[in-house]
């Protein structure tokens, strides 16, 4: 009986692991919601700039790219750096824009909570434009 627990036992655990990266990259749902906050600056559905760039198409998108929009000086600085947004520089930028930037950004807002920032990425990727 001992040993039939042990294997319930790992196997559970197997299976809370193999769950675990799943739930560690966001809900697309839930960001949706979560984005609410957002759309008073950025459309994340139309190329339509605001006070900040649109997202469309965001995640495998050069930094600093967005035609027509006037960047500020900090994220136009830090572009060659970023390169190309991925869901590590979002998260990371989603924290603390200003310190990630390194300085003065139109991005005053901030996602403290890392679920947040994991589910309004997953919304963003989830448009697949």
């Amino acid at each position: 009986m001992r040993k039939l627990n042990s294997i319930v036992l790992a196997a559970s655990a197997a299976v809370i692991l193999a769950a675990s990266p799943a739930l560690a990259e966001g809900d697309a749902a839930k960001g949706e919601k979560v984005f609410k906050k957002c759309q008073a600056c950025h459309d994340a559905t139309t190329e339509k700039n605001k006070v900040g760039p649109h997202l469309v198409g965001i995640v495998g998108r050069k930094a600093a790219s967005v035609e027509g929009y006037k960047y500020g000086e900090g994220i136009t600085a830090k572009a060659p750096e970023i390169d190309t947004w991925d869901e590590a520089e979002l998260d990371a930028y989603l924290t603390d824009p200003k310190a990630f930037v390194g300085g003065k950004t139109k991005m005053a807002f901030k996602l403290g909570k890392a679920e947040d920032r994991a589910d309004v990425i997953a919304y963003l990727k989830s448009l697949g434009n």
